[in-house]
């Protein structure tokens, strides 16, 4: 069990982002979770260096996943490590601030296991909420590169 303090650290560090795709949290209607890294079910811990604050739609996608296929490559990559990794080293936004795109194996990889832009998966319409969020002028974060 992870307890509210590190609860707290792991929403604080993340700036109460989703580690993933970058959705801010106070426009989520559900707090967002604490993801294992390294899941649980494949010996990970809840040391703060497991854990990343993840939206409830990454978090499930995420599952027990550690790699998942480059679709430019085919090739087996490693999914994006919040804790080892800077988000800006293997994602973009669109100019339009709507789609995440991978630009290393590792962001392509962790772009389509996540389904980030929701291409594989017809309920979430992240794009959609995306486009409310850019209009409101509250996305994308401005810590994140912002155009391709």
């Amino acid at each position: 069990m992870v307890s509210n303090a590190t609860r707290r650290l792991i929403r604080q560090r993340a700036k109460s982002l989703c580690e993933y795709c970058h959705s801010p949290e106070y426009l989520s209607p559900d707090r967002f979770t604490i993801d294992h890294l390294l899941p649980q079910s494949l010996g990970g811990s809840n040391d703060e260096i497991n854990l990343a604050l993840a939206c409830h739609r990454c978090n499930t996608r995420h599952y027990n996943f550690t790699t998942a296929i480059d679709p430019l490559t085919q090739v087996t990559s490693p999914l994006y490590h919040p804790r080892q990794q800077l988000w800006g080293d293997h994602f973009i936004w669109t100019a339009d601030g709507l789609r995440i795109l991978g630009i290393t194996s590792i962001g392509r990889a962790t772009c389509h296991r996540l389904d980030l832009n929701d291409d594989f998966h017809d309920e979430g319409a992240i794009v959609d909420a995306r486009w409310f969020w850019v209009q409101g002028g509250w996305h994308p974060p401005i810590d994140d590169p912002k155009e391709v």
